[in-house]
C-alpha cells in the first residue's frame, strides 16, 4: 500500500497548529506537529475572538512551513489537506480555512474538512495505533462535554452531553476563583495534589440520572465556600481537591456506566481535560477487570493539528473530501452522529 501524506490544520480557537502525518500500511505515523499557543489571552483570563484570529493571521504560513520542514517534505509531496471547518470561533477557523483551501488549490491536491470533535477521536490512535471501535469515548475540554458510543469510525451515538457549561469551562472558571491562571486546568491538578480530600462537601451534579452532564451547580458550590472563607490562603488546596474529586466522580460514573451498560471493552479519554492524570487513573481504577481505558499524551489532547491530519486521512482513504465552498462553522453535530434517546 502506498504511503499517503496529509497536512493537518487546526485554528478553531487559540492555538495555531500544523502537522504532518504518514499513513503506512493503513496505520497513521506523526511526521511533525507544530503547535503555537497565544499565551497573549491569559492577560485577560479567557480567549478573545479578535485577538486570535489576529495571531492565525500571523502565525499561520510559519507553522505550516515549519511543520514540512521539520517533516522533511515539501508541499508538493502532500496528498491531501485537511483542516478544521468547525466548531469553533468563526474568525479563527476562516484563518486556517482559507489558507487551506488556497494551499489545496494551488497544488492540486485534496481539501478534507473535519469537524474538531472527530478530530479529538482520532488523537489516541497517534499513541495506540491498533485502537479500533466499538468503544465509549468521553470528549471533555473547555468547549464541549459529550459521552458518545462510537460503532465505528465515522459513526456516533450522543449519549449525553453538558446542559450548561463544560468541565473545562469550570475548571477555568474554578481557578479563577482560586487566583490561578488561565488556563487553569494543570494548576488546579497540581494545587488538588495538596489538598485534603472530602474537607468541603460539593455536589455531584446529576450523577445518577442518564448521560448528560451538569458543572454549573458545582461551580456555584466553589464560589459559595471562596466567598465564606476566611482564609483563602489556607484552604485553596482543599478547595481545588474537593472541586476536582466532584467533577471527576461525575465524568468517571457516567463514563463507566455507559462502558458495562453497552457492554464496550474500550473507553477513550478525549480533549483538553484528559490530560488531567487523576481523571484518568480515577476512570482506569473504576474500569478495571472490565473495559481498558486508552489516552493520548497530553500533547494529543490540547487542540492541535494531528488530531485533524488523524480524521482527514481516514477520510480521505475511504474516499472523501471537501469542495471549495466549504465554510466554517462555529456549532455543529459529528458527521454521522445520531441522538440516541436514553432511559433515566
Amino acid at each position: 500500500m502506498a504511503t499517503r501524506r496529509i497536512l493537518g490544520i487546526e485554528t478553531s480557537c487559540d492555538e495555531t497548529s500544523a502537522a504532518v502525518l504518514r499513513v503506512e500500511d493503513g496505520r497513521p505515523v506523526l511526521s511533525s506537529l507544530v503547535i503555537l499557543s497565544q499565551d497573549i489571552h491569559r492577560v485577560f483570563g479567557g480567549v478573545v475572538p479578535e485577538l486570535a484570529s489576529r495571531e492565525h493571521l500571523r502565525t499561520i504560513g510559519p507553522v505550516v512551513d515549519r511543520a514540512l520542514a521539520e517533516a522533511g517534505i515539501g508541499a508538493s509531496q502532500l496528498d491531501g489537506i485537511a483542516v478544521t471547518a468547525g466548531p469553533g470561533l468563526i474568525g479563527a477557523l476562516l484563518v486556517g480555512l482559507m489558507y487551506g483551501k488556497g494551499l489545496a488549490f494551488g497544488l492540486g491536491k485534496p481539501l478534507i474538512g473535519v469537524h474538531h470533535h472527530e478530530g479529538h477521536l482520532f488523537a489516541p490512535t497517534l499513541d495506540h495505533p491498533g485502537l479500533a471501535p466499538p468503544f465509549i469515548a468521553l470528549l471533555v475540554s473547555g468547549g464541549h462535554t459529550m459521552l458518545l458510543d462510537v460503532p465505528a469510525w465515522g459513526l456516533y451515538r450522543l449519549l449525553g452531553e453538558t446542559q450548561d457549561d463544560a468541565a473545562g469551562e469550570a475548571f477555568d472558571k474554578v481557578g479563577s476563583l482560586l487566583g490561578l491562571g488561565y488556563p487553569a486546568g494543570a494548576g488546579i491538578e497540581r494545587l488538588a495534589l495538596r489538598g485534603v480530600p472530602g474537607r468541603f462537601d460539593f455536589p455531584r451534579p446529576m450523577l445518577r440520572n442518564g448521560y448528560a452532564f451538569s458543572f454549573s451547580g458545582l461551580k456555584t458550590a466553589v464560589l459559595r465556600a471562596v466567598r465564606a472563607s476566611d482564609d483563602l490562603e489556607r484552604d485553596r488546596a482543599d478547595l481545588a481537591r474537593s472541586f476536582q474529586d466532584a467533577a471527576i466522580e461525575v465524568l468517571v460514573e457516567k463514563t463507566a456506566r455507559a462502558t458495562l451498560e453497552l457492554g464496550r471493552t474500550t473507553a477513550v479519554l478525549a480533549g483538553g481535560v484528559a490530560c488531567n492524570r487523576a481523571l484518568a487513573e480515577a476512570l482506569t481504577v473504576r474500569l478495571t477487570g472490565s473495559a481498558q481505558v486508552v489516552v493520548a499524551a497530553p500533547r494529543l489532547n490540547t487542540d492541535n493539528a494531528a488530531m485533524i491530519a488523524a480524521a482527514g486521512a481516514w477520510r480521505l482513504g475511504n474516499g472523501e473530501h471537501s469542495g471549495m465552498d466549504l465554510e466554517p462553522f462555529d456549532r455543529g453535530p459529528l458527521p454521522g452522529g445520531a441522538e440516541v434517546s436514553i432511559p433515566e
